[in-house]
């Protein structure tokens, strides 16, 4: 098994949730708790941009544009952060925006939690929204597949979906009830992959709907987010068991618990610096390499 070197930086702010690097060579993270947006430069000082204190950033992506895109699950908005920290803000309707990433057609993709929709807005604002067949699904997370369509979880529907630019939707069951698919991403190998919260477990899909599953060491684990690393594997959190595990190309686990108990890890992403880093909700960023 790989042995890791795991450190943690303390943030200023409540809740770091999800994280992502930004075309500035920065860590960009969600402050779920207090509203704001942080940066952080490997071996720098955070910085955090405020937020109305109760919109409840979500989830935050790279855009198409140079800027930072992200969800406000309380507010109903979609916001912008440039690199140097101005803010743009675009309300939507009653939703709860959660899942966004930038898609292949320049503009950025999202899904509405509480509505049964998937958004699309383009960088200069304008948005248009596509309704899924499934009532009460929880639309989740969305990547960007190697099709050129765009991929998503539906947690409370145990299915993964998938929805072409032009908003054609197709849904593909999984083979497990009471699955709850969370996180997503695309892999190295040209499938999308996914975590079940509730299941225990990490799937892949390909881009023709076949479906395979892991149960995982740990089936109370609850693992939350997942992303590829720099070794060709996949590396996904634990919630629930405080832990970072990877995911090998022939299907081997390896669980590492982190320093701090219930540190309460979510979101996880591949740094500019080459480690992975992690957000974690108790008030810090985990740095994750390989032990030397």
């Amino acid at each position: 098994m790989t042995h890791l070197t795991i450190e943690e930086h303390a943030v200023p702010g409540g809740g770091p949730y999800a994280i992502t690097t930004g075309p500035d060579g920065a860590l960009w993270y969600t402050l779920v708790h207090s509203g704001h947006i942080g940066r952080l430069e490997p071996g720098g000082a955070p910085v955090n941009h405020a937020l109305d204190p109760d919109c409840g950033p979500t989830v935050i992506t790279a855009g198409p544009d140079g800027a930072l895109w992200f969800t406000e699950y309380k507010a109903h908005r979609i916001g912008r952060i440039s690199v140097t920290g101005a803010v743009t803000e675009f309300p939507l309707a009653e939703c709860g925006p959660f899942g966004i990433a930038a898609g292949p057609d320049g503009a950025l993709w999202f899904t509405e939690s509480t509505a049964d929709r998937i958004g699309r807005i383009s960088v200069d604002g304008s948005v248009t929204e596509f309704p899924l067949p499934v009532s009460g699904g929880l639309p989740s997370a969305i990547a960007a597949g190697p099709d050129g369509a765009l991929w998503f979880t539906l947690n409370q529907a145990d299915s993964v979906g998938r929805i072409t630019v032009t908003g054609e939707v197709s849904i593909h069951p999984l083979p497990t009830d009471g699955a709850g698919p969370v996180g997503l991403a695309a892999g190295p190998d040209g499938r999308l992959w996914f975590v079940e919260i509730t299941a225990g477990r990490v799937g892949r899909i390909d881009v023709d709907g076949v479906v395979e599953e892991f149960p995982l060491p740990d089936p109370l684990g609850r693992p939350h987010a997942i992303t590829p690393g720099p070794d060709g594997a996949l590396w996904f959190t634990e919630w629930g068991g405080n832990r970072v595990g990877r995911l090998a190309p022939d299907g081997t686990v390896a669980l590492h618990d982190l320093p701090t108990p219930r540190s309460e890890p979510h979101g996880i992403t591949l740094g500019p610096d080459g480690a992975l880093w992690v957000a974690l909700e108790i008030g810090a960023l985990a740095r994750i390499t390989p032990a030397p």
